[in-house]
């Protein structure tokens, strides 16, 4: 008899984190917070969030607001673009149970208008 694979109900989420400063952050001197393109499993996109800010605050930042994004699917459906880079890194999120930081853009002088 084979054996059957677990299915996994792990998902992978896009999520917009937008974080400010705080002492050991690394960010860019002068800046004064930084958005990141994450992909994060979870079963929901809660746990995806929970996760997520779990370890931003271990990695000694200060997130502030996350926007969720969707699942690769819920992303197609709605129009969106998906390079096959993105998709290897949201591939290896779920492969690896993970939290992957996909892009970091410093923000100098004032923060974005959702943060006020």
């Amino acid at each position: 008899m084979e054996k059957q694979k677990k299915i996994s109900r792990q998902q992978v989420y896009t999520l917009l984190v937008q974080i400010g400063r705080k002492d050991g952050d690394g960010l860019p001197e002068g800046a004064s917070g930084a958005a990141l393109m994450i992909y994060a499993s979870g079963i929901d996109e809660a746990e995806a969030v929970r996760e997520t800010v779990a370890i931003l605050k271990q990695a000694d930042t200060a997130p502030l607001d996350v926007t969720g994004y969707g699942t690769l699917n819920e992303r197609l459906d709605e129009g969106h673009e998906i390079h096959e880079d993105e998709r290897e890194l949201m591939q290896r999120a779920l492969d690896e149970n993970a939290v992957i930081v996909a892009q970091m853009t410093p923000f100098f002088g004032d923060a974005p208008e959702t943060l006020h």
